[in-house]
């Protein structure tokens, strides 16, 4: 009885010990925004500036080819996609498309 206790015990642990390396390697749920109409650095340092002004933006990584910006939240935080697409704007450019945590969107976001 006790060693399959312990084999039990052994085994509930690496379950535990895999589940949590599973966690931590997803990583925060990112945002990925297409952008067409940026086609130069300054489109990206604009739209990068308008986009850590966001509350709870960590880190914004542009993709001139593929026109694309990717947005890696704070540890803890869902940042609002209605914010997110208004940063573009802000920005001086017209998002396409916004795909995240919360869904995807062609249109700007209610929330």
């Amino acid at each position: 009885m006790q060693n399959r206790t312990k084999r039990s015990l052994a085994l509930a642990a690496v379950v535990v010990l895999a589940l949590n390396h599973l966690v931590w390697a997803t990583g925060p749920a990112m945002t990925r925004i297409t952008v067409p109409g940026m086609c130069c650095n300054g489109c990206v340092k604009k739209i990068t500036a308008q986009m850590q002004a966001v509350p709870g933006v960590a880190q914004v990584q542009a993709d001139l080819a593929a026109r694309t910006v990717t947005i890696v939240p704070q540890q803890t935080a869902l940042p609002s996609p209605r914010l997110m697409w208004e940063a573009v704007e802000k920005a001086g450019e017209k998002p396409a498309k916004l795909e995240g945590p919360t869904g995807t969107f062609t249109a700007k976001p209610q929330s």
